[in-house]
């Protein structure tokens, strides 16, 4: 078996983890050590695995008495220049949108962890993607909150250090959002052995005002001009990273006329399909968007140029098919395979769809 990172000498030798506890090892080398949440299943290992870490790399877990008073407390955390996170699920995180809001107005860089299930209401426990919308068009006010996508235990670990510092860099809330399915599973993964590197001077934390002018980190604002100012400023440096951060995967496009576009672990479903369908004559390939904002709309439309068909496939009742609907923008027809509830497109569904849709 290959690994990503084989050969890397940063990565230490493979070992066996679920990607709850990927996210917790992640997050810890990243140089996080304030963990505040509330249980919900099916991320329970992370607040259960941070109770157990963050003492032992000198950090501070609190469990809150709700999903309010802990992400109340990454606020706390985040104005004093730590890095800080929280863990929920789907109706959890529902409950933190008021808070994600206030720490992107504030500009408080903080990492949010979404380990998505079925909804909506209290829905089950099974893994979902019925919180794409919600993680891309996060709290309310005008403000954009960068989003990553893993589709594996591994990618469950890199991308917390890449959200830990794609937040500094922004000052805003990063989202993670995975799912029931890759929290639960278990993978070989590699974790970094060497050093990260430090975090940026946050000169506006709330440390003290000995010897210096007293900050102030706020998201009130009374006069409109000076809000529009404000809000201004903050899309500006979202902006500012949105190419760099940019990412997608791709399997087989180099000659696709049929695009797969699917994220997280619906994605895995397709790369199969791919083979299946390339086994029957279908020249199939599969986009993988890994940030869903900003999402990687300019690879879309390169690919959709060629294609005669695009298929998003997800599970939920189609909402990842509205940013691929708006990137090809009738280049070609776009369609959509979605189950919702906790069901899943299996890689023999996606291979029937694409055969029915094209009139095979």
């Amino acid at each position: 078996m290959r690994f990503v990172h084989e050969g890397d000498p940063r990565y230490g030798e493979p070992e066996l983890l679920k990607g709850n506890e990927a996210i917790c090892e992640g997050a810890i080398w990243a140089g996080c050590r304030f963990f505040f949440g509330y249980p919900i299943t099916p991320q329970n290992q992370i607040p259960e695995m941070m109770s157990r870490r963050m003492p032992e790399v000198g950090g501070t877990f609190l469990q809150g008495e709700s999903e309010l008073a802990s992400i109340s407390m990454v606020f706390g955390a985040a104005a004093a220049g730590a890095r800080a996170m929280t863990s929920s699920s789907s109706p959890g995180i529902s409950l933190m949108q008021e808070g994600i809001s206030y720490l992107a107005g504030a500009e408080l860089p903080c990492v949010v962890v979404n380990v998505q299930r079925g909804g909506p209401g209290l829905g089950n426990i099974a893994g979902a993607q019925s919180d794409y919308l919600q993680a891309v068009q996060s709290g309310h006010g005008d403000m954009r909150i960068p989003v990553y996508a893993p589709g594996s235990v591994q990618e469950m670990y890199d991308l917390m250090g890449e959200a830990f510092e794609t937040a500094d860099r922004a000052r805003s809330p990063v989202i993670v959002l995975a799912d029931a399915m890759l929290g639960q599973m278990a993978e070989p993964m590699q974790r970094r052995i060497d050093e990260p590197p430090p975090p940026p001077p946050k000169p506006w934390a709330l440390t003290g005002a000995r010897g210096r002018p007293r900050n102030l980190l706020t998201s009130l604002y009374t006069i409109p001009d000076d809000l529009e100012a404000h809000n201004r400023e903050i899309d500006a440096r979202y902006q500012a990273l949105a190419t760099e951060i940019c990412r997608a995967a791709e399997y087989r496009t180099e000659d696709a006329d049929v695009l797969l576009v699917a994220y997280g672990v619906a994605s895995r479903m397709c790369q199969t399909a791919c083979d299946l369908l390339r086994d029957r004559g279908y020249a199939a390939g599969l986009l993988r968007p890994i940030t869903l904002r900003p999402f990687p709309a300019e690879r879309v439309v390169q690919l959709a140029e060629r294609a005669r068909l695009v298929l998003a496939v997800e599970m939920s009742m189609g909402q990842l098919v509205q940013d691929v609907r708006l990137a090809v923008l009738g280049r070609c027809p776009v369609e959509l395979l979605g189950r919702p509830g906790g069901n899943y497109s299996t890689a023999p569904d996606v291979v029937a769809q694409v055969i029915h849709l094209l009139g095979g």
